[in-house]
């Protein structure tokens, strides 16, 4: 330990000495550190830091399984509330099991009304998760009956933002869809879950709503008992499931059920885009390192007489090693220092363009784990950029060295083909980044050239945020929506108006519904198709530029009382008529089974959930106007408003607002974006990776040309001797540009090789992130790798020009 303090008291003092090399080798090792910090502490917060509940390794989300043949490609989907009921008396798996849905609040009175949204969860919700309550309470048994006691609990941000971080708050009224609610509580602020709710209500459900089992709308959260692993409660949840379906085959055939672990349910979506980036920066920190090692390597090479006294003299190989690894820890500490700091910044920023897709738990800092992460790094680095350098120079030859002076023109074949082989790394790793940045710039290319089946140009869209117990009957909210229509379509500028239950692009809304058509044989609702299901109103589709193939579009006459209508897409009309004209037949929607409806018109194919559906959705459209429902069974619900103008939507914007206000002043108006900008936030997460991964790529891209340009330079000063004789003997200027470019372009191409079929390998595991272009894609790596020669050509330059300018005769005089 002695001798390795004693070794790097001496590097300390030799970088001293050279202050313009130590500079160079630090930045460049904070570039690499840093980039390796901030995205290992996003990493650590999303996919290693333990959730922060009660034991949460046991902690699991529980879905059903649907029917294949009804949802083909879900392998997950929502529960219904009788079938979670069975799961939880059934099920010995596990120590708790709760239900929870979402649900959409008005915050405030009339004045400034308030969208939040809330969720509903069973009498064991909290306790399942193992969290109290940082004031208060949480629900009690009876508060979860039908018509128990209004009471709420706040989630930290909202208690905070909206009282002020009152501790008064507890057991006060706030006013809740225009009733008043008593505050039973507040989580504390690390309790998200679900990562939407702003709030919780309980459940209380009817009678009849726990008789459900078709209508699967709630999710589920279960703890297993100690001793019991995932794989013997996803068997009993499939032993229960078959049970069920022998009983209620009407419903449950075909059904199962299965347990996901919380954290990788609520991680899935981002954890390929993280491990890529990880593995990304770890890329940019072997080509720093291999930079500094060349950096490294320059400088022993002066030193070879000095090493070669010390080895003289009986020191050790080891000894040697250490001493010239003591320098690089120096850097790489250094490196590493300034590299947290640069990694401070760097997750702020980071973290404002994960906002939307990381989960809602996570919380971003540069905690213990992180700095040890960076310590460890700083570490590693020094013994990667030092290493090389240091073996090098343990074989060296002791008298040679001894006899071999300090000029310019000494030998160095060994230090060459070293430097030429860091070079060559610098340059596959580069060429492995870029391909990948331009595999998701082709994608971001491709998903803009996706035609989504409507015209976004000039399209105003809105969410009116209607509380669940706003009306009485559908009627209500049926003639409150038409006259917001009838007086939005009179306003300046606007050119037409509809409204539907969820836009188009949005993964997170929507209905599937069973359904079958009259004429064909009758089957259990499980074995029924499955399809999307949207509520439209006349000019809706017109808004949107919807094209109506054949038929017509719903109109007025679509009225309550009058005979059904539906509307089917392309794909709909493909698969289930083929061969006939679909145009006056009958379906039914099972949740709807008393109302037959004749499909009056085919419209164009519309991408429902994201531009990067791979096949078209099948979807019914029925008129808002028809929507009924008996008043047990009634709930209002939210629509949104499309509106198309004939200028730029966004100034459109307060008289469409001021118009729905004037005829629901207490009702909330959410989510006011441009059609445009509905587009552009589905594509975020591809605009995310390309951003991330370009920047890195690009970072790379700079090492590896600076790393190239100081390895060709440091050649040429070391090859003076010999370009001058070459000169001297009649070689004109172009011959010595073109020894020296082709010299420093064959590592390169070298480089470019290998990177070609490192990337043929490595990019298929972004294949998951990337749309509409092959992992393999001829074109971007033909570009990328000339995009890669063309900078080392570019490199190659400066330093051949000075070779060009070499004085034969003064060169051979100084020699």
């Amino acid at each position: 330990m002695r001798n390795w303090i004693d070794d790097l008291r001496h590097g300390l003092r030799a970088l001293r000495r050279n202050p313009g090399f130590a500079l160079g080798a630090i930045l460049v090792l904070a570039l690499g550190i840093g980039a390796n910090t901030a995205i290992f502490s996003i990493v650590n917060a999303a996919l290693l830091r333990p959730l922060p509940y009660e034991d949460p390794s046991r902690l699991m989300q529980v879905w059903h399984v649907p029917p294949a043949k009804s949802f083909p490609g879900l392998t997950l989907f929502s529960v219904s509330p009788a079938n979670y009921l069975d799961w939880q008396k059934q099920s010995t798996s596990f120590t708790g099991m709760a239900a929870y849905g979402g649900r959409t609040f008005t915050f405030g009175g009339a004045e400034r009304p308030e969208a939040i949204q809330g969720a509903t969860v069973a009498p064991d919700f909290f306790s399942v998760l193992g969290t109290r309550p940082l004031l208060g309470r949480t629900f009690t048994p009876d508060e979860n009956l039908p018509g128990g006691a209004k009471v709420i609990v706040l989630s930290y941000k909202f208690w905070r933002d909206h009282f002020g971080s009152d501790r008064s708050i507890v057991g006060r009224d706030i006013t809740i869809n225009s009733q008043p609610y008593s505050v039973s509580g507040v989580m504390p602020e690390s309790f998200r879950v679900p990562g939407w709710a702003q709030v919780w209500v309980p459940l209380g459900w009817t009678n009849e709503e726990r008789m459900i089992r078709g209508n699967h709308n709630y999710m589920v959260i279960a703890r297993l008992k100690s001793g019991v692993d995932i794989h013997q409660a996803q068997a009993e949840l499939g032993g229960i499931s078959r049970r069920l379906e022998q009983q209620y085959p009407e419903d449950d055939k075909g059904w199962g059920a299965t347990a996901v672990p919380l954290r990788e349910q609520l991680v899935g979506d981002i954890r390929p885009a993280l491990l890529v980036l990880l593995g990304a920066v770890i890329f940019v920190l072997l080509i720093a390192c291999a930079n500094v090692a060349n950096l490294v390597l320059a400088k022993t090479l002066a030193r070879r007489k000095e090493i070669a006294i010390r080895s003289a003299l009986g020191a050790g190989r080891a000894a040697i090693v250490r001493h010239l690894l003591a320098e690089t820890m120096v850097l790489s500490v250094a490196g590493g220092a300034l590299g947290l700091l640069l990694a401070r910044v760097s997750i702020q920023l980071i973290a404002k363009m994960l906002a939307d897709r990381l989960p809602s738990f996570v919380t971003v800092r540069l905690d213990t784990q992180v700095l040890a992460f960076t310590l460890v790094l700083s570490i590693v680095a020094g013994m990667l950029a030092g290493l090389i350098p240091s073996m090098r120079f343990t074989r060296t030859d002791v008298n040679e060295a001894l006899k071999t002076g300090q000029s310019r023109g000494s030998s160095d074949a060994g230090g060459g083909k070293t430097r030429n082989l860091l070079v060559v790394s610098e340059v596959a790793l580069s060429l492995v980044l870029l391909i990948g940045a331009g595999l998701m710039v082709r994608t971001l290319w491709e998903l803009r050239s996706v035609k989504p089946g409507f015209d976004s140009a000039n399209v105003l869209t809105m969410t009116v945020a209607i509380p669940r117990d706003k009306f009485s009957s559908a009627a209500g909210q049926v003639n409150f929506f038409q006259e917001i229509l009838q007086r939005t379509r009179a306003l300046p500028g606007v050119d037409s108006a509809g409204v539907i239950d969820t836009l188009p692009l949005d993964s997170e809304g929507g209905s599937h519904q069973p359904f079958s058509i009259e004429g064909r044989p009758m089957v259990p609702m499980s074995e029924q198709p499955e399809v999307d299901v949207r509520l439209i109103s006349p000019g809706y589709l017109h808004a949107l530029r919807v094209p109506i193939v054949r038929g017509r579009d719903f109109s007025d006459a679509d009225a309550a009382g009058r005979p059904g209508a539906a509307l089917i897409s392309e794909t709909l009309a493909r698969r289930f008529w083929p061969n006939e004209d679909p145009i006056g037949k009958h379906l039914t929607l099972t949740f709807s089974s008393d109302v037959v409806r004749e499909i009056v018109g085919i419209v164009g194919n519309v991408k429902l959930d994201s531009l990067n559906e791979t096949r078209p959705v099948d979807t019914i459209y029925v008129a808002l106007a028809q929507l009924k429902a008996s008043p047990g069974d009634w709930h209002s619900f939210g629509l949104s408003l499309a509106v198309r103008t004939n200028s730029d939507p966004h100034s459109a914007i307060s008289a469409v607002s001021n118009t729905i206000h004037q005829i629901g002043p207490d009702i909330p108006i959410v989510d006011v974006l441009s059609m445009d900008d509905v587009i552009a936030q589905s594509m975020s997460p591809q605009r995310f990776n390309l951003a991330l991964l370009a920047s890195f790529a690009g970072l790379a891209l700079l090492l590896a040309a600076v790393g190239i340009y100081g390895v060709l330079s440091y050649t040429v000063r070391r090859r003076v001797r010999e370009i001058g004789i070459r000169m001297a003997l009649g070689a004109s200027h172009s011959d010595i540009l073109k020894m020296v470019v082709t010299d420093g372009m064959k590592p390169i191409v070298i480089g470019v090789a290998i990177g070609i079929g490192a990337a043929l390998v490595l990019t298929r595991l972004i294949a998951s992130l990337i749309f509409g272009v092959r992992p393999t894609d001829p074109f971007t790596f033909s570009a990328v790798a000339l995009i890669l020669v063309t900078v080392g050509i570019i490199a190659n330059i400066l330093p051949a020009y000075r070779a060009t300018r070499i004085e034969p005769v003064r060169t051979l005089r100084d020699e």
